[in-house]
């Protein structure tokens, strides 16, 4: 299949639908982090459908499959709160959903978008899951909705059960994320779990 990773610079979910023979692409304003790979850099949304009168080269093919993973900045509750405060936030959050509701309404047969637990769900739909790293094989919490077209529900692959301490690898005692401030913090949390990015590879790819 030919298959648009959209917003991620990780290459982890690329990379993991190229191990199985596809053709995968990422897309992101950013570089990959894994250069040398197939990475397309810009708005994802030049890239969703063929152009007319472009040449049909790679980058102008229809695509069977995307995985989209769009910014939470502005719709993840952990910071809707602001909202009420600035009303110039407020503007940010509906251009966000705005971006999500394109990628959901893409002309590809099968779309699966990925993000925190957010205004998404009563501004667009409900998620069709809810999955957790501890589903996939990594001892760690972080709750990701998926949003699906024409795929079926990911199936856990390796369920781990929760440590006598009664918390996560990376929570705290409070239960909130473990990873301190750095510059680097934002880029670490929004990288795909490996055994995510493989369970998505094997069942829809």
């Amino acid at each position: 299949m030919r298959v648009l990773v959209a917003c991620e610079f990780s290459g982890i979910v690329r990379d993991a639908f190229a191990a199985r023979g596809h053709d995968a692409w990422s897309c992101d304003l950013l570089p990959s982090d894994r250069p040398g790979k197939n990475h397309l850099i810009g708005d994802v949304r030049w890239w969703l459908k063929p152009v007319q009168g472009r040449a049909r080269d790679p980058f102008n093919m229809p695509w069977d499959l995307m995985i989209a993973f769009p910014p939470c900045t502005y719709t993840c509750s952990s910071g809707l709160h602001w909202n009420t405060r600035r009303p110039e936030r407020a503007a940010l959050t509906e251009a966000a959903l705005a971006f999500d509701r394109e990628l959901l309404d893409a002309p590809i047969p099968r779309i699966a978008l990925e993000n925190p637990i957010g205004c998404i769900s009563p501004r667009i739909r409900k998620p069709d899951q809810i999955v957790q790293p501890w589903m996939f094989g990594h001892p760690e919490s972080k709750a990701t909705c998926l949003w699906l077209k024409n795929l079926p529900l990911l199936v856990p692959t390796e369920v781990l059960p929760l440590p006598a301490s009664g918390r996560w690898s990376n929570q705290t005692a409070s239960g909130q994320n473990r990873l301190g401030p750095s510059v680097d913090r934002w880029k670490l949390r929004s990288a795909t779990y490996a055994g995510i990015a493989k369970a998505m590879a094997e069942q829809w790819g």
